[in-house]
């Protein structure tokens, strides 16, 4: 017999919808491990973190969060943020403080066109469009770094100082993974982003760490590309895209517009990963928590079981998180879609049918 493998995963469903998306791809990872013959489980621990517990807690995790979170194998996370608790404290206080506690620096973000999707992109009716944003997700303009002073000047005279930091550390090993990632695909292309010709220190420094990298990898095609310019390449050429490589504000910006040409946000799933598995890693779809449709049902879970095949590709499943990704092909592709993306279809349907695509 084969020895079965248990996982043991940490869900946060947090805010809103999280809820929601986390309990579905619960559902469609579990159908997965009872198909499976015994190979391999999951043992959930689920945690009430979120604006709620920032409400009666005053915090949005306990203090030792991340000790608890420490020796599960992954974490599978719904998404963050309430009306009730300013976006800056929801967001520094539980998922930016899992990505930078457990040093997850490569946020990976597929840019994936479903069939069955229709996307405002002309050119993704009848051109194969596929590509990954593979996102800096520990320093940068997110470092953190920074402050606010000089309130006693009254009114119109404080100033705020928000520092990116750049390493060639950090850039390094990201742009690394990045051609690392572009060897496996079909197309073996990186394109670098920037801003080096306003930001002439760190993302210089990006720039020459990225070339020096590439020289490491002669099999990859380069390029280097203007964060604006790449805005409209997205938009105009997106045919020429493999693997585009950012810093973590200009990844964040460009991927939730990937998403958007793709069909919807509630399609994106990423992963934030601590490539060296010092720490578990984190996967979540990127749509938010999405407060006006909240408990109503028809959120889209697409992201978040998205979110879950990348989960079983981090944990070693490959072959399970391919037959999930064509359940979600073939779940799409027969037109159970969710009202983002001009469906009826409830959040309990589109569950029900990858379930029954596996």
């Amino acid at each position: 017999m084969t020895r079965q493998r248990r996982f043991r995963i940490a869900a946060i469903p947090a805010d809103g919808v999280g809820a929601e998306v986390v309990a579905a791809g619960r559902l469609v990872l579990d159908a997965l491990a009872a198909a499976s013959g015994g190979t391999f489980s999951f043992e959930w621990t689920e945690f009430d973190w979120g604006s709620d517990h920032y409400a009666e807690h005053g915090v949005m995790m306990p203090g030792d969060g991340l000790e608890t979170l420490r020796d599960f194998d992954a974490i599978y996370f719904g998404a963050v943020g309430w009306p009730s608790v300013p976006d800056h404290v929801s967001l520094w206080g539980l998922r930016l403080k899992i990505c930078q506690g457990f040093d997850q620096w490569a946020n990976v973000r597929p840019v994936h066109f479903l069939p069955g999707v229709v996307s405002p992109l002309r050119k993704a009716d009848d051109t194969e469009l596929d590509w990954v944003v593979v996102r800096e997700n520990s320093e940068g303009e997110y470092a953190g770094l920074g402050g606010r002073n000089l309130s006693a000047r009254g009114a119109g005279g404080e100033v705020a100082v928000q520092s990116a930091l750049f390493t060639e550390v950090g850039c390094e090993r990201i742009i690394r993974f990045a051609f690392d990632l572009a060897r496996t695909r079909a197309h073996k292309k990186v394109s670098s982003v920037t801003k080096s010709n306003a930001q002439q220190y760190g993302m210089v420094l990006w720039d020459d760490t990225f070339r020096r990298v590439a020289g490491d990898y002669p099999d990859v095609e380069t390029e280097s590309v203007l964060v604006d310019a790449m805005s409209a390449k997205f938009v105009l050429r997106p045919e020429e895209l493999s693997v585009v490589v950012a810093s973590n504000l200009n990844a964040d910006i460009l991927s939730d517009l990937g998403s958007a040409l793709a069909g919807s946000l509630g399609l994106a799933a990423s992963a934030n990963l601590n490539p060296e598995r010092r720490f578990p890693s984190m996967f979540e779809p990127v749509h938010g928590s999405a407060p006006d449709i909240a408990g109503q049902g028809v959120c889209n879970p697409i992201g978040a079981i998205g979110s879950a095949a990348l989960m079983l590709d981090h944990l070693g499943l490959h072959q399970e998180a391919a037959r999930l990704n064509k359940a979600i092909e073939a779940t799409t592709g027969a037109g159970v879609l969710t009202p983002d993306v001009g469906g009826t279809a409830t959040t309990a349907d589109v569950t029900r049918a990858v379930i029954g695509h596996l």
